[in-house]
């Protein structure tokens, strides 16, 4: 085996005691096996650290790092700067992954000389269809509006489902913004902009488990959803100052909100060329062009 690992996974972890164990098989049982594995215990106060040393005792490319509860952004950036890898990929402590997928999307990366190779990856509820990517071919796409329509970043802005060149991630200075919820749609909208080339992987897949007794699943609260909205339209301004050429319309972050008794009554949504009014911000009924912008 070489020295350096060829996929650094990092792993933030925080109160998961319940579905840890499983994110951690998916990983050991990789049949990549030329990983580490850097597990954040973002301050946990369950059972999460006793697993977490556990599976370090059975198997020495996990990594465990203590930190201080600081939120994911905190402590995926704490994995970054941990790890040797010569790609860096992402799984969320609840989540798992296929065993083939980071010997897939290794090897697709490897074989084009791309910065970022992104997978398929399945919505796991127990109550509703499970939701898809739908990446069918092995693709490599170097046009910025290509890899953002591929990657569906106007609706899953997830790193999740792909590895990335950590010289690549190093040379744009790219981390996550702490604090921040959504903080991965930024990422992602940057690191495809920036990235040379982009390899589709077919046949493998990020299996995201969508809790629903869980506290965002339940609703979101105030700082959530402004961070939300927040993100979202930094997320558009990065399109237009950058001149991605994804179809007007298709991406779009709220503007204005008008509520009554809390429920919004209508709101202004812009898009790249166009404002979209919203009756009780789902229904809409008006679109018209912004100032400057022929559409």
């Amino acid at each position: 085996m070489n020295n350096r690992p060829l996929v650094s996974v990092i792993v933030p972890v925080y109160n998961v005691e319940k579905y840890l164990s499983r994110c951690l098989d998916s990983l050991i049982n990789q049949t990549l096996k030329n990983l580490e594995i850097i597990c954040i215990n973002d301050g946990s106060k369950d059972n999460s650290i006793k697993i977490l040393e556990e599976y370090s005792q059975k198997d020495n490319r996990i990594i465990i790092l203590n930190q201080d509860n600081a939120g994911l952004s905190a402590a995926r950036n704490n994995g970054m700067n941990h790890a040797k890898g010569e790609y860096i990929g992402f799984v969320d402590s609840d989540d798992w992954v296929d065993l083939d997928f980071f010997e897939k999307l290794y090897n697709a990366a490897k074989k084009y000389g791309c910065d970022i190779a992104a997978a398929d990856f399945i919505r796991e509820h127990p109550k509703r269809k499970k939701k898809r990517l739908n990446i069918t071919e092995e693709k490599v796409y170097q046009r910025p509006e290509e890899k953002y329509l591929i990657c569906k970043t106007y609706r899953e802005g997830c790193v999740w489902n792909k590895i990335y060149k950590t010289e690549f991630l190093k040379s744009i200075n790219l981390n996550f913004v702490k604090g921040m919820y959504y903080e991965d749609r930024d990422f992602t909208a940057r690191s495809l902009y920036f990235s040379d080339k982009l390899v589709t992987v077919p046949d493998t897949f990020y299996r995201y488990f969508v809790n629903p007794k869980s506290i965002v699943k339940k609703g979101l609260n105030k700082i959530q959803n402004e961070h939300y909205v927040l993100v979202r339209q930094q997320v558009l301004q990065f399109i237009i100052e950058h001149n991605i050429n994804v179809p007007d319309g298709l991406y779009k972050a709220e503007k204005y909100n008008f509520k009554i008794f809390g429920k919004t009554l209508f709101s202004i949504k812009e898009s790249t060329k166009s404002e979209y009014v919203f009756l009780f911000g789902k229904i809409n009924i008006f679109r018209y062009k912004k100032k400057g912008k022929n559409v």
